[in-house]
């Protein structure tokens, strides 16, 4: 079978982006970045996002191409990356763990309206006013059941989609859209890393970010706003409790390692849960994973 475009999912840490660099130079294709974190500009140490280097050796797309202080959504994503499959050069090689955008690359997202501005506008300066709780109160009832009232990036969401639309989140999100891969014959692997062996890689690239400035680079989102999407790259939280003396510097890497292998654990269920059918590998099995060369033509 010839296929057409080339998955690689896996949790934080496993080895993804090494093994998409390895496939695009062999291919001749483009990596696409499908991480929801690595989108950011002002972080790339914090999101372990690629080097210059590595992203010099092989085109790499939608890398660094947002603010942190912007609203970055799967909807969003789900544009830019059809935008990206166009310009893709050779065989496109999405990798990434973010669970939503694989889900938009291969089955679709709920066709919401965009948000008006001005809407998007109000819902923050309520949710500033009144708090995520009382604002969770407020939610349709539909939505107040399926979200967490400690979420306050969903919970401002679906607040603001109800506002502009008059419908639910919930409801939107039954009427799913075309997947950006539709149509195409599509490789599909995950990077399956034993725990012992992730939790080790977790805490070593901890390690290295910080030798490499994390520090420096957390200092210059202090003042981000806790709603927005980028407030939750992981580590960003801790190395601030650090810089205020909040933290020591063995509580504050203690603390960004454990929810890091907290947040890797998330992703592995999802994976497990949503790509049981993928073809799974260890992340050095290259010579399987190098098979998706021939299947590519």
């Amino acid at each position: 079978m010839i296929v057409d475009a080339v998955l690689i999912a896996g949790p934080t840490a496993s080895g993804k982006s090494r093994a998409a660099l390895a496939l695009a130079e062999a291919l001749g294709g483009t990596v696409i970045n499908a991480d929801s974190m690595q989108v950011y500009r002002e972080a790339p140490i914090l999101t372990a996002r690629p080097s210059e280097g590595d992203m010099a050796r092989a085109p790499h797309l939608l890398y660094g191409h947002v603010s942190v202080r912007e609203v970055y959504s799967a909807g969003r994503y789900q544009s830019d990356a059809q935008d990206a499959l166009c310009k893709a050069r050779g065989v496109p090689i999405f990798t990434g763990g973010t669970g939503l955008y694989f889900a938009a690359l291969t089955e679709g997202l709920a066709d919401i309206p965009p948000v008006p501005s001005a809407v998007r506008a109000a819902a923050r300066a309520r949710l500033e006013e009144i708090g995520v709780a009382a604002l969770h109160s407020e939610l349709h009832a539909e939505d107040a059941a399926r979200l967490r009232a400690s979420d306050p990036q969903r919970v401002l969401r679906a607040h603001e989609v109800f506002k502009a639309t008059g419908e639910p989140l919930a409801r939107w999100q039954t009427r799913m859209g075309k997947p950006v891969l539709d149509g195409m014959r599509v490789a599909k692997f995950v990077l399956d890393v034993p725990r012992p062996e992730l939790r080790a890689r977790i805490a070593s690239r901890f390690e290295s970010m910080l030798e490499a400035g994390a520090m420096e680079e957390a200092a210059l989102l202090e003042d981000i706003d806790p709603a927005l999407p980028a407030a939750k790259i992981l580590g960003l939280r801790e190395l601030g409790a650090l810089k205020a003396g909040r933290m020591s510097r063995s509580e504050a890497v203690a603390s960004a390692v454990t929810a890091t292998r907290q947040f890797a654990k998330r992703q592995s269920t999802w994976l497990r849960n949503r790509m049981a059918d993928w073809t799974w590998l260890a992340p050095d099995d290259t010579v399987s994973l190098m098979t998706a060369s021939t299947l590519a033509g």
